[in-house]
């Protein structure tokens, strides 16, 4: 009798132990899937290859897209319908990240320079701080959200096809784009916009037309962002991998031939291990989607570029191609500090003034009013009152801007009430350039843009901030502060204390609105080029001189569409895979294979 009570007690812990496993088991399989949402979605650990060989065909591919960012989630999502599609992703998953996540929140994954933000930030030799995205769906998790259309004269410059173009926007739109709820704050912009002439209002709409409207948003109404990763649910989950933390090294090339040949790309895990990926066949392609800044530095270490700049980093050179980084501009922003008296209520942005004189008139409000506000140290939230810049530029050390930052949590709060009025020019007339700092793929490179090198640029800036400053000055706005009507110098100064770069300042930069805008430039993230059409690629986007190798991103552009870019970049991807699908299809009717976006103007 004994020996079957401890039996009982046994077979009744071995199923306690049992029920426990099991159900660990089931919470970290539903953790795991909450992460990464989608099953095709796995750590780029996961991925066994071995460096001596091209394996066999659990590892080559029909495309492989390099960069799951706002083009590279949507352009592998529908190529996957069709064929089988590696997509390689630096960053780490979005999901369930609130920093990401929530509108309320939008400023702190800016702050973090931790090796594992969502956020690269890098500062341009211009002195100008700055941010490239380092996530799964890129841009679109620590963006402002705006979502608008390019313009028609956009389009038919760059040769696309405008129904199409259409279609494959109302795709994206249909997905994540939402209609705002339009913030006070947002409706004084629009009335003191439509005072100073910048008419007609033209309501909510997506498209790019002269006059003030509100446009759409990637943040829902609960606040909650919708980003590019979320496009990956149109894909077919059987011929699609996506891994994270897949840092890809350079582009494998084939020189055997007459002319170089992508063969597949080298990256490397989160833990460290290097890994290979190859093209299925001869029609397959490597697409580089890593973004205006991710994308030159990975032709140039993959040995496409200048021959002088790679030898001189010990690269071998598979093309000499000078033009590679060269061309980048960045929209230069500029921003007036709007002070009030009464707490704001959170807002990004959502109203646009377009002008007739090459200038865009946005807003945002409310960010300086948490703990963590305090922390912001660039960008257009960038309400830190006092100045870097004195610090001498030998000293500005990331230990020094780390030390400034920390100052800063003693600043009183009210100090951050209000919001900005923010100016920005459009097609930037001055360019700068990209080289690599060193062969470290993780590195940010060098980037100089030369903001306000030509006077054009400089004399847009000078309008848009009388155009600014008068906003400020508005009924409109006195009576929303509930502050006094202020003098220009008087908002000029409190601007240039919360503009934020390691631009030294001058004395004259109250009297002097040129002066004001070199010394207080912001960015707020539009920058393009490095790749351009005819230098680098050509108009289907392949890179000229090599076989097997495209580009989908914003570096192509030689100038940023519309007021912000990442609506075109969003259909951009998913344009190019409706163009090829279309001719997949009709290739294979004579053939196995095709390459993607074969048509004119994709």
């Amino acid at each position: 009798m004994a020996s079957v009570c401890a039996l009982r007690s046994q077979l009744f812990l071995f199923l306690l132990l049992w029920l426990y496993t099991l159900s660990s088991s089931q919470a970290a399989h539903h953790q795991h899937y909450s992460e990464f949402r989608y099953p095709f979605i796995k750590k780029a650990s996961s991925f066994s290859s071995s460096l001596s060989s091209r394996g066999g065909g659990d590892h080559t591919y029909d495309y492989i897209v390099v960069g799951g960012g706002t083009a590279g989630c949507p352009l592998a999502a529908t190529l996957s319908q069709k064929f089988n599609v590696l997509l390689l992703e630096r960053g780490g998953m979005p999901f369930g990240n609130a920093n990401i996540s929530l509108l309320e929140n939008f400023h702190i994954t800016l702050t973090d320079t931790s090796s594992t933000s969502a956020s690269q930030y890098f500062i341009s030799t211009d002195g100008v701080l700055n941010s490239r995205a380092r996530v799964l769906g890129g841009g679109t998790c620590i963006n402002a959200g705006f979502y608008t259309r390019a313009s028609t004269r956009f389009i038919n410059k760059v040769g696309w096809d405008l129904k199409l173009v259409n279609k494959s926007y109302s795709w994206v739109e249909k997905q994540i784009v939402h209609r705002p709820n339009v913030a006070p704050w947002q409706v004084v912009v629009r009335d003191s916009l439509l005072d100073l002439g910048v008419a007609p209002f033209n309501g909510f709409t997506y498209d790019h037309i002269y006059g003030t409207k509100f446009g759409g948003t990637i943040f829902d109404r609960f606040g909650r962002r919708h980003t590019a990763a979320e496009l990956l649910a149109s894909a077919d989950p059987h011929k699609l991998t996506v891994l994270v933390h897949a840092t890809v090294q350079k582009v494998l090339f084939d020189t055997s031939g007459k002319r170089p040949k992508a063969a597949g790309v080298l990256f490397k895990d989160e833990n460290g291990n290097q890994h290979q990926a190859f093209l299925s066949n001869s029609r397959s392609e490597v697409i580089l989607s890593c973004g205006a800044i991710g994308t030159p530095q990975m032709l140039l270490l993959s040995g496409v570029g200048p021959k002088a700049e790679l030898e001189e980093m010990k690269i071998s050179v598979v093309l000499n191609n000078k033009f590679v980084g060269q061309g980048m501009a960045d929209n230069p922003l500029n921003t007036v500090f709007v002070p009030s008296k009464k707490p704001v209520k959170q807002s990004l942005i959502q109203t646009v003034g377009i002008t007739k004189m090459g200038v865009y008139i946005e807003a945002s409000s409310g960010f300086g009013q948490s703990k963590d506000s305090i922390q912001c140290h660039h960008g257009m939230l960038s309400a830190e009152i006092g100045q870097l810049s004195t610090i001498p530029p030998k000293q500005r050390t990331p230990e020094a801007i780390q030390a400034y930052i920390r100052r800063k949590e003693d600043i009183p709060h009210e100090a951050f009430r209000g919001g900005f009025i923010l100016e920005k020019i459009s097609n930037p007339i001055s360019t700068g350039k990209l080289k690599l700092n060193n062969t470290n793929v993780e590195d940010n490179p060098s980037v100089t843009f030369n903001y306000f090198k030509h006077p054009h640029d400089l004399q847009r800036c000078v309008d848009g901030i009388r155009m600014a400053t008068k906003m400020v000055q508005s009924e409109h706005f006195t009576n929303f502060t509930q502050c006094d009507k202020q003098t220009t110098d008087k908002i000029l100064n409190m601007s240039v204390l919360a503009n934020v770069n390691l631009i030294p300042k001058h004395t004259n930069d109250t009297k002097s609105l040129e002066q004001f805008c070199k010394d207080t430039v912001l960015s707020i993230w539009h920058y393009h080029g490095g790749c351009h059409v005819g230098k680098v690629v050509d108009r289907e986007h392949k890179v000229l001189g090599v076989h097997r190798l495209r580009i989908v991103d914003g570096s192509v552009f030689d100038e940023s569409p519309g007021t912000n870019p990442q609506a075109t970049i969003l259909m951009m991807g998913r344009t190019h895979q409706v163009y090829g699908t279309e001719n997949l299809e009709r290739q294979t009717r004579k053939s196995s294979w095709c390459l993607v976006a074969d048509q004119p103007g994709a």
